[in-house]
């Protein structure tokens, strides 16, 4: 019976979670004025988009001319900026076979003057140059031509009190030289208080908010409210903006930034073969993901430009979207709170299962122990299959090396997600049935070829040196479901402990999920101590499915974002689902099943993986 609760509530997990990963519809021509439409803005983006225009090009001066002539339609008072390019934007340029001879940048400048000039203003940017190779139809006509879109739907809209000034950048592919130049010195600067930016890093997928001005409490209450008009709801999460801060990586909206200005970052990056591609042209742009970030600019804008204050900094919050609709969200130090309840119910739920199921604290520690067989080995295991679909993008020899890598990423993906529930089916069948010194020795073997294909890895070699220690004694492994669901538990509330310590805006991950879980634990150990009626079973499954769709809902956009490099991050994700179904887990009859189940699971990943070389076979390098 244990089984068909955990393959339907993993199945219908996975189905909610596919949902939620939707695109919501574009809206046509026809759509209401004070609406935004990504049929009419598809109409910019096949105007901009016919051909690549990288900065010093022909159609780069095309498409100054044709923007500069839609601000004006638009009611917008228009301007340029010039400048000189950055010594790195010349070595970038003539690397790329172009020559920076007489080439300067060109920012396009739009004011739509408010009400009450004596308000800070609001800023809606994104930049127009492309790559030499690409017509940027995403990257970032998109964000252009939405722009343009929003302008005309805040128009029709009625007059703000705030004035929206409209920065087109010029040279942010180079080296982000537009906004260097627009944020170092135009004079319309320091009377902007927000900045809304749009960006693609690919052709599709709904567009998340991934970064703003630090100190965010204020912009992302703003954000929530506006956010809930908008066509598709919104994707964005607090473990989106600390990453991104950490990164390396930066795009217009980082100069503003820094500068201590408010605001957001959109961007889509679903269908990443078409990042800086050939292949990134209007009829491969997907108009969902179009309608989803104009949209949200849209509604944020306009919200930005109708409120009273704008949003300043104080403290960064906690926060993420449920299932794509709304924006929950709370302080830091509520994380400590929540960590409480969890104990609490953990405690209840542990009580009521020694008292009548004869759950022991040692067996519970068990349950512990398997969840960290589960992260090591899979790990091991995710770096390996990842692995096999080429190097990683640390290594690439060249920039189309990288670019092939990304083509790749649905197949590493794919790969990934099957092994993590290759290892889950193991854990399931029961480790310790298969002969320890099997176990450890597939494990070490994996490492040792994750690490010649990878190179020197510490978290591969760690995580190996634990799965080896753990797969060679298998008396550690948990002997009931209230062991093993309840270590799983305590495992998730430590671990959200230490992020709570070190990281709070990252740790609603171990928290919210672990609360979920630890509160359906309390109710099934009071409805039924023994887990054998369908009542008990009823809160587990309940909690799995809404916490597991939303975990894999998360779990596709952060291996978009960084799994190429980091796979074993769906591990960490997949221990949280695991936490969620552990208490469905199937009679031992069918131990033998799963753990055939699992080294098939585990091929068909491997297989995946393999397959990208073939399906996306790497490009020569050019030469310049």
């Amino acid at each position: 019976m244990r089984l068909l609760w955990l393959v339907g509530s993993l199945a219908l997990a996975l189905l909610i979670a596919v949902l939620t990963l939707q695109v919501p519809a574009p809206a046509g021509v026809g759509a209401p004025a004070a609406a935004f439409s990504a049929g009419r803005a598809m109409a910019d983006v096949r105007e901009i988009a016919r051909r690549p225009h990288p900065v010093g090009s022909a159609d780069h001066a095309r498409v100054q001319a044709v923007l500069l002539q839609r601000m004006a339609a638009l009611g917008l008072q228009t301007s340029t900026q010039t400048g000189a390019l950055s010594p790195a934007a010349v070595r970038r340029l003539e690397r790329e076979g172009g020559s920076a001879a007489g080439v300067e940048l060109t920012n396009l400048i739009g004011v739509l003057p408010g009400r009450d000039p004596r308000l800070p203003a609001v800023a809606l940017m994104a930049h127009y140059d492309t790559v030499p190779d690409s017509a940027g139809a995403a990257d970032d006509s998109a964000g252009v031509a939405a722009i343009l879109e929003a302008v005309r739907a805040i128009r029709a809209r009625g007059p703000a009190d705030r004035t929206l000034v409209v920065i087109l950048t010029d040279g942010e592919e180079l080296n982000l030289d537009g906004a260097r130049a627009f944020w170092g010195g135009h004079p319309l600067r320091d009377r902007i208080g927000a900045v809304v930016n749009l960006e693609a890093r690919g052709g599709g997928g709904r567009a998340m908010m991934f970064e703003t001005g630090r100190g965010n409490a204020e912009t992302i209450a703003l954000f929530a409210r506006a956010g809930g008009r908008a066509t598709g709801g919104v994707s964005s999460n607090s473990l989106a903006v600390f990453v991104y801060e950490a990164m390396p990586n930066g795009t217009d909206f980082t100069i503003p930034k820094d500068r201590g200005v408010q605001g957001i970052n959109l961007a889509f990056i679903g269908r990443p073969e078409q990042y800086h591609a050939p292949v990134s042209t209007p009829d491969a742009l997907d108009q969902g993901s179009v309608q989803h970030i104009g949209s949200q600019a849209l509604e944020t804008a306009d919200a930005l430009l109708r409120a009273p204050t704008l949003p300043a900094a104080t403290a960064n919050v906690v926060y993420a979207d449920l299932f794509g609709r709304v924006i929950v969200g709370h302080p830091p130090v509520m994380g400590w709170a929540l960590l409480g309840l969890a104990f609490l119910g953990l405690g209840l739920a542990v009580w009521r299962a020694r008292s009548h199921a004869g759950l022991t604290f040692a067996d519970a520690g068990r349950g512990a122990v398997d969840g960290l067989w589960f992260l090591s080995t899979g790990l091991v295991l995710t770096q390996l299959v990842r692995l096999l679909a080429g190097p990683l993008s640390g290594r690439a020899e060249s920039a189309d090396a990288y670019y092939t890598l990304l083509a790749r990423l649905p197949w590493m993906e794919a790969g990934a997600a099957l092994t993590v529930l290759a290892v889950a089916f193991a854990l399931f069948g029961g480790r310790t049935r298969i002969d320890r010194r099997i176990v450890a020795g597939a494990v070490a073997v994996a490492a040792v070829a994750a690490l010649i294909l990878g190179g020197m890895n510490p978290i591969v070699i760690g995580a190996a040196v634990i799965a080896v220690g753990l797969s060679l004694f298998p008396g550690l492994a948990a002997r009931s479901t209230w062991g093993g669901w309840t270590g799983l538990i305590g495992l998730i509330l430590i671990l959200g402990t230490a992020a709570q310590a070190l990281a709070p805006e990252a740790a609603f991950l171990f928290v919210w999920t672990g609360l979920l879980a630890a509160l359906a634990a309390a109710l099934a150990a009071v409805l039924d101590p023994g887990l054998t009626r369908r009542r008990s079973l009823v809160p587990a499954a309940v909690a799995a499915v809404l916490g597991g769709a939303w975990i894999m809902g998360q779990a596709h956009t952060v291996f978009l974002g960084i799994g190429m490099d980091l796979p074993g991050v769906l591990v960490l994700l997949g221990l949280l689902v695991l936490m969620l179904i552990r208490p469905l887990s199937p009679e031992q009859g069918l131990a033998r099943p799963l753990l055939v189940a699992a080294a098939a699971v585990l091929i068909l990943g491997a297989g995946l993986s393999v397959a990208a070389q073939i399906m996306e076979p790497m490009v020569a390098a050019k030469t310049a």
